[in-house]
């Protein structure tokens, strides 16, 4: 396992962060403390999670897991999402984001999350409010450095920039979505991750299981995200998505490589990328994405993949000067 300091804040991080998004649903918790410790026989120590994730459960069993090895680990939480039937129950506001953290604090046995995210953004609360909610958490000792996840170029931005203005701690970490098929955050979000100096830890390395060999233009498995859950079948429900994916996997296939392995290493090579987020059901399917770590790709070999996907649209209209 190789290590990358984690944007300006000196910390260092594995290259490779488990997602744990799975834990309490599809892994139930003996499969979810199996794949910790596969982990961390691995040496990661990069742990992401959400207060949201199986209604809290997921920090409930990370909590157990870190249990003997706190001190070692980098955790991170996120707060935004609906966590309750009261009407304030989710949102950046001040008061759910103080009651998010002392709740996820709890369920992670833990005195302190490492990185808190901004799960998503929220049209309803100022961004100062949320800023400075996160402030009084810094000077409480109960995050460590802030993130967002899901937020917009220009958002983050804009964030950064009251921060500066009003001597706020700025963000450390950004949170987007990247993978083969869905390369948005190439035009805008990683070139200003890389200017701003942001660590970036990118989620769905796999497209939701559409890069791991299980789909073709013409087949699909009869259960998975992409068939299970709407989101996801909206998310990836462009034919030309499909088509990518099958190109990828003839392509890895060919070469003797598992599709999956070869999609978290395209990732993981990204210059403005501190590590994937990678997640699993099982020890068995955890096993094809961490053996990224020991695949060494370079430049031109990542661009040969590149060349199999969509280029996305660049940030300027003027396409023709872009180099």
């Amino acid at each position: 396992m190789r290590y990358r300091t984690l944007g300006k804040t000196g910390v260092q991080v594995s290259n490779l962060c488990f997602g744990t998004m799975s834990f309490g649903d599809a892994a139930d918790e003996e499969s979810s403390k199996a794949m910790f410790k596969r982990c961390r026989e691995a040496d990661i120590n990069f742990f992401d999670c959400a207060d949201v994730y199986s209604d809290g459960r997921a920090e409930e069993i990370l909590g157990r897991c870190i249990k003997d090895c706190r001190e070692e680990l980098v955790i991170t939480s996120k707060v935004c999402g609906k966590t309750g039937d009261n009407i304030n129950d989710r949102g950046l506001s001040r008061r759910h984001i103080q009651l998010g953290v002392e709740e996820s604090l709890k369920r992670l046995g833990t005195d302190r999350i490492d990185i808190y995210f901004l799960h998503k953004f929220d049209d309803l609360t100022d961004i100062e409010e949320t800023l400075r909610a996160l402030e009084n958490l810094l000077h409480q000792g109960k995050i460590l450095y802030s993130g967002v996840s899901n937020w917009a170029a220009w958002q983050i931005e804009k964030a950064l920039g009251i921060s500066a203005r009003q001597g706020l701690s700025p963000f450390s970490c950004i949170q987007p979505m990247y993978n083969l098929v869905k390369r948005q955050a190439e035009s805008e979000i990683l070139p200003m991750a890389a200017e701003e100096n942001l660590g970036v830890i990118t989620y769905s390395p796999l497209g939701g299981g559409l890069l791991t060999g299980k789909y073709t233009t013409h087949s699909k498995p009869n259960t998975g995200r992409l068939i299970q859950r709407s989101t996801y079948e909206k998310r990836y429900g462009d034919g030309a998505y499909y088509q990518v994916a099958e190109n990828f996997t003839n392509y890895a296939k060919e070469r003797g490589y598992h599709p999956a392995t070869l999609a978290v290493a395209w990732v993981m090579e990204h210059s403005a990328i501190t590590a994937p987020i990678i997640g699993a059901r099982n020890v068995e399917q955890l096993e094809v994405s961490l053996a990224a770590a020991n695949l060494n790709m370079t430049k031109e070999w990542r661009a040969e993949i590149t060349s199999l996907s969509i280029t996305p649209a660049p940030a300027t209209d003027r396409s023709e000067e872009v180099k």
